[in-house]
């Protein structure tokens, strides 16, 4: 059962919305979070989506979670959940969205998933990064504005993992300087492009495959980055079904080369599990760095 203070503050914030009295009828606790606590929260104006946690765990997150949510849904392009609410309730914060049922993914689902998050790459912005930070998973992420990508990835993905890291240490000081050789290299590796919104935590465990036969992105890391680093995480823990690719390239061509960068975006997620989970995933980073210094 979610706590009464949660109860309580949904309530009385739905009967604001709908201008009546909206009682939760049913919740039931939903599974594949390794965060937060989500249910499936069951009322007489339908259902929603909802996750919380202590307040104090990760100051911040479902603000930043909702304001990445938001920025995509403005793209008009890939399908989100709807934002419904943000608060805090006595000790918990929690996140109210509009609940998705999932479905199967039909036989058109993959080309149109690749159509729509091209669209929504397409819309763009003055620098890489964004007017705030937010988080990758349960760990921290800047956003600070560059306005050249690979500075953006050194100085605001990479460098930081990596500290923290050694900081840790998961990986030692010879680990670390591998990357002070792949550095110099990749201002000639990332093709120019322009600062494109971005999921940017876009692995298998993020998208839902909706009644509607629409994709649906949830969890969020977003910012204004370079596109390749969607399609790059999209291949990281088993890759999406071909006519993703094939249709998204349809849509919005990616650079020649494209498969054989793909590696180098995933060194950023790859740190990011070497941080959350342990140096198990650091012979994965290596072999990357050695193949590309």
């Amino acid at each position: 059962m979610i706590p009464e203070s949660l109860t309580s503050s949904i309530e009385s914030y739905l009967r604001e919305l709908h201008d009546k009295t909206v009682k939760i009828q049913n919740q039931r606790p939903l599974g594949g979070g390794s965060i937060n606590d989500t249910y499936l929260l069951e009322t007489d104006e339908g259902s929603y989506f909802l996750k919380y946690n202590d307040a104090a765990r990760f100051p911040g997150m479902f603000e930043k979670e909702a304001r990445g949510l938001s920025l995509m849904y403005g793209a008009k392009a890939v399908k989100v959940p709807e934002v419904v609410q943000y608060a805090t309730a006595g000790s918990h914060a929690y996140l109210l969205l509009e609940f998705i049922a999932p479905g199967r993914a039909d036989s058109g689902f993959w080309e149109r998933f690749g159509y729509d998050l091209a669209k929504m790459h397409q819309k763009s912005n003055d620098y890489f990064g964004l007017d705030h930070d937010n988080y990758m998973g349960s760990l921290y992420q800047h956003n600070s504005p560059h306005e050249i990508w690979s500075d953006f990835f050194i100085e605001e993905r990479l460098e930081r993992q990596v500290k923290l890291a050694r900081d840790e240490g998961a990986i030692g000081k010879n680990d670390a300087q591998l990357f002070d050789k792949l550095y110099p290299k990749l201002s000639v590796y990332f093709p120019p492009e322009p600062p494109a919104i971005v999921h940017g935590d876009l692995w298998s465990g993020n998208y839902i495959a909706a009644v509607n036969g629409k994709a649906y992105l949830i969890d969020p890391a977003a910012y204004y980055g370079h596109r390749e680093v969607d399609i790059a995480m999209s291949t990281l823990f088993g890759k999406f079904d071909s006519d993703f690719y094939r249709a998204y390239n349809e849509a919005y061509p990616m650079e020649t080369g494209w498969e054989e960068r793909l590696d180098i975006y995933n060194l950023y997620p790859l740190m990011v599990h070497v941080n959350l989970f342990g140096s198990g995933y650091w012979g994965s980073v290596k072999s990357i760095l050695n193949r590309f210094i």
